[in-house]
């Protein structure tokens, strides 16, 4: 049994770590940790919550939702406001080589500005396909065309290694067709598997290789399988790993949302919901906005469930999902601030955005 499989990230409440935040990130199970714009006040401050976490867990994944548009937690104090996907997009039907130096410079801003701050990891890009119907989706999605998507998602993927940053594309195997957000609601797409395959995941058929980690849809698909697609092995090892050859890291989307624990029909607990999103496949599942809610029990909650189900043989880690882990974790030395602003490569981004 690989004891070191650390599957958790989860969140902290506030600006800095208080003593359960800490304990929390000492725990073995502990391998990421997603940050939210409540914990932003200034680049200053960011970059020492960052160097408190790394201080206790020099390996912990410093991640952060982080696209541009609507969905960027980091903004002010010298941060670039990024364009939604959907401007790329746009550009693309104008300009396509534009288009895809703009994708490269905003995905070597975004993580070069991230990296600056000590933060690892960026959910990024969105690879669902817009239909105009999806509320939760909409501009973030870089176009129709799941061409289009795979070219400018490649691009913006070359500018975040470019900063030594890697992927992840979301949400699979597609969140563009459901009206339904999946934040408090389960969408169901009623589509088959066969006119799924031939548009909404072909980005990661195209891009399997270049993709570093893949984020599922908390949305159910009933002609293909009647769970969710991250809790669903037909999904996430028979379809996402053989099929289409995904060799990076899986992680959960949210287990905290509403969507997320109702498996058949049943409502479950966070551990049960984590048992079910690994045992499906996820080498990682993310526990979001619970340290703020009391003293952060529904984390204490997950620990303590998931130690007791190892302990007890009912949950065995997957071997390599540690590996897949320790991969997204940066490889390079990042430029400090200072140096990013004199850095020419970053200048020129800058000038090269949508």
């Amino acid at each position: 049994m690989n004891e070191m499989h650390a599957p958790v990230v989860l969140d902290v409440a506030g600006l800095s770590l208080d003593a359960n935040d800490r304990r929390r990130l000492a725990h073995p199970l502990v391998g990421g940790l997603i940050l939210f714009g409540r914990n932003f006040e200034s680049r200053a401050q960011l970059t020492s919550l960052c160097a408190e976490i790394k201080a206790i867990r020099p390996d912990v994944l410093i991640a952060v939702d982080h696209e541009g548009g609507r969905v960027q937690r980091f903004k002010t104090d010298g941060f670039t406001q990024l364009a939604a996907m959907r401007t790329l997009g746009e550009l693309w039907m104008t300009d396509a080589l534009r288009a895809t130096d703009a994708a490269t410079a905003t995905g070597f801003v975004l993580a070069a500005e991230l990296r600056a701050c000590g933060v690892d990891f960026s959910f990024t890009p969105v690879l669902d396909l817009d239909y105009g119907e999806s509320s939760v989706i909409g501009e973030r999605s870089f176009h129709r065309d799941p061409r289009v998507v795979s070219l400018l998602a490649k691009s913006l993927m070359q500018g975040l290694l470019l900063a030594g940053m890697s992927s992840c594309g979301k949400h699979f195997p597609g969140h563009g067709f459901v009206k339904a957000d999946s934040h408090v609601a389960i969408p169901v797409d009623k589509r088959s598997l066969k006119a799924i395959l031939a548009e909404d995941a072909k980005p990661y058929e195209w891009l399997g290789l270049s993709l570093s980690a893949v984020m599922p849809a908390h949305v159910i698909y009933p002609k293909v399988d009647a769970r969710p697609a991250g809790f669903s092995p037909r999904w996430l090892q028979e379809i996402l790993r053989e099929r289409l050859g995904f060799g990076g890291a899986i992680f959960s989307d949210d287990l905290g949302m509403a969507g997320a624990r109702v498996i058949e029909g049943r409502p479950v607990g966070f551990t049960e919901a984590a048992l079910a999103a690994l045992t499906a496949g996820c080498d990682l599942v993310l526990l979001c906005n619970q340290s703020n809610v009391g003293q952060g029990e529904a984390i204490d909650e997950l620990l303590d469930g998931l130690t007791a189900a190892q302990a007890q043989g009912h949950w065995t880690p997957e071997p390599d999902s540690e590996s897949r882990r320790l991969d997204l974790l940066p490889q390079t030395v990042p430029l400090t601030w200072d140096e990013l602003m004199r850095n020419p490569r970053y200048l020129a981004a800058v000038e090269r955005l949508a």
